[in-house]
């Protein structure tokens, strides 16, 4: 049964277990074996976002990895998507980035990718994580690295990743066009604004001035409210706004209303089914989306297959079914043909390249997506207990199912990366909704809340 590894990688408070220095070292020697080390020659490309912590962890992970003999190659302050690029693109053994995607500041991580440029199989994650114990009960494994010079950050990484982005829709272009840009403080800040700066038009970039303890704080995609109140103040055409690592965007359109990863979905997949490149008429979302996407699909004739949440799972299932587009309502986009995992930077150019050919704005494009009401409540926990074994939790589950029938949903899940009960209620009915998102989040509370 996994320990460490949750639903994006290792996730923790920095500096305590299990990204105190002794684990986080021991996770390097893991990595390194896992991968051959020592005995092969394997090389390692390495990135980070912007929080303070990263870049002693960045020490102590190669320390560990040059203990069994791999090399890293530093990619410096990078998206989580440029690093799972530049794995594949020049044959690394593996792909490491140290964030915590959405997190605060406090918090950091380790994701890992494979030389493919995909996130490892739950197999592999659970198989380092035996080597990680094997590593933390070695005699000889000492806390170190935390000290010293990281590498020499490679600066050709930054420029290649860009390049390939611009590849990606060659005939894009941003004249007559006025874009805000959120970077959320985060890794977004060291490439967003060359990149849309090469496009033309006028971009108006915001929080890009990281200083290791704003990243996401009131801004990014945990806020999307703050950069469709500038699009509007501005007059703006459309805005963009990610995550700290940058795997995900969510946008505003030209009104100033939030625009979310289900309507993102309804946009391309539409424009992939008229050009004939939606396999089978088919996208994978997850048991997050609502309801009003899935009528907005059958209206274009496109079935929607519905995954776990975590774009690992929308992936698997993507290649399961052989759908040609996938994602979260959360803003990660899955375009297999272009990328091996979720971009934010990628997503906001292919609805831009979507709005540039289409010669209308995103608010046009998807103003009959009719979402049904929904509420999603965080329930700060102590415990993951299995919530099937709470009589209390699955007396107002049953209560909430019984009543809404085929007029809504109800999806109770824990969050993979923080302690945290996930209460979503959709109904037809606010009152309903809401109603039952409390009972449930209350039992919750009473029963394993903090």
């Amino acid at each position: 049964m996994r320990k460490l590894f949750g639903t994006d990688g290792i996730r923790a408070v920095a500096g305590q277990a299990p990204l105190d220095e002794k684990t986080v070292h021991a996770v390097g020697v893991a990595l390194g074996v896992t991968l051959g080390a020592p005995g092969k020659d394997v090389r390692v490309v390495m990135g980070m976002d912007t929080r303070e912590s990263g870049p002693w962890i960045a020490r102590t992970l190669i320390a560990g990895l040059n203990g069994v003999g791999a090399h890293v190659e530093f990619a410096g302050v990078i998206t989580t998507p440029a690093v799972a690029y530049l794995a594949r693109k020049h044959g690394f053994a593996a792909g490491v980035v140290i964030s915590a995607s959405h997190n605060p500041w406090e918090d950091n991580g380790i994701k890992i990718f494979g030389g493919d440029g995909y996130k490892l199989p739950d197999e592999v994650e659970m198989g380092i994580e035996a080597e990680i114990e094997r590593a933390l009960e070695g005699s000889a494994l000492r806390a170190q690295g935390s000290e010293g010079q990281l590498p020499e950050v490679n600066e050709a990484f930054r420029r290649e990743y860009i390049e390939f982005l611009l590849s990606t829709v060659p005939d894009i272009s941003l004249d007559n066009h006025k874009v805000v840009i959120d970077c959320a403080n985060g890794a977004a800040s060291t490439i967003a604004p060359q990149l849309f700066a090469e496009l033309g038009g006028t971009v108006e970039v915001t929080h890009a001035s990281p200083d290791g303890r704003n990243i996401n704080l009131k801004c990014g995609a945990l806020h999307p409210e703050i950069v469709a109140a500038e699009v509007k103040t501005l007059h703006a055409s459309m805005g963009f706004t990610f995550d700290g690592d940058a795997d995900r965007a969510l946008f505003a359109d030209e009104h100033g209303n939030v625009v979310n990863g289900d309507a993102v979905m309804l946009v391309c997949a539409r424009d992939l089914q008229q050009r004939g490149l939606l396999t089978k008429d088919t996208v994978v979302a997850t048991t997050m989306s609502n309801m009003g996407l899935e009528a907005a699909f059958k209206r274009s004739g496109i079935t929607m297959l519905r995954a776990p949440v975590g774009d690992k799972y929308v992936l698997e299932e993507m290649k399961k079914s052989g759908a040609s587009l996938g994602g979260e309502q959360s803003g990660h986009i899955l375009f297999p043909a272009l990328a091996t995992t979720g971009d934010g930077l990628l997503t906001a150019l292919v609805v831009l390249d979507v709005v540039h050919r289409s010669g209308k704005t995103l608010g046009q494009l998807i103003a009959d997506l009719k979402n049904y009401p929904q509420v999603i409540l965080n329930v700060k926990v102590r415990e993951k207990k299995p919530l099937e074994t709470i009589p209390a939790v699955v007396e107002t589950i049953h209560a909430a199912e019984v009543e809404l029938k085929d007029t809504g949903r109800v999806v109770i899940r824990y969050s993979g990366t923080e302690a945290l009960a996930r209460v979503m209620i959709e109904a037809e009915s606010e009152e309903a909704m809401r109603r039952h998102a409390e009972a449930i989040a209350g039992a919750i509370r009473t029963e394993i809340g903090v």
